[in-house]
């Protein structure tokens, strides 16, 4: 299976409210990049990435939580992180039943993630190849 007939098959495996939240996050994050990528990792996770991971979504018991990568480092004026603030690196989106998230925002800080990790990608790079960017 692909990834993303995998992630598929998790949100089908999830007929309540945290099913729907993972779904409608899903179509946000791919809306927000036509070149967003969908992997599955560490044995079912759905993450999403453009030049590096930008999210890793996970439905637990009580909540579906989104965590970005290198969230500590991006704008968030719309305070949709939530969770994740006593680290130095990643934050987390934690939604629970009847949360409503911001789409518009959501993709805002999407955007922000993939500008990070290209940003990030061009530091990572040779000299040489810098200066033919």
């Amino acid at each position: 299976m692909t990834p993303s007939e995998q992630i598929d098959q998790l949100i089908a495996g999830l007929p309540d409210w945290r099913g729907k939240t993972l779904a409608s996050v899903r179509k946000t994050f791919l809306e927000a990049d036509p070149e967003m990528i969908e992997e599955w990792k560490w044995m079912g996770s759905p993450v999403w990435s453009r030049d590096g991971i930008v999210a890793i979504g996970n439905a637990h018991k009580d909540k579906v939580k989104l965590t970005f990568s290198h969230g500590a480092s991006l704008p968030d004026p719309d305070k949709l992180f939530n969770n994740g603030f006593g680290g130095n690196v990643w934050r987390a989106i934690d939604l629970f039943e009847g949360d409503k998230i911001d789409e518009s925002a959501l993709k805002e800080l999407v955007r922000a993630a993939i500008e990070y990790n290209k940003a990030k990608t061009k530091k990572k790079a040779p000299a040489s190849a810098r200066a033919k960017a």
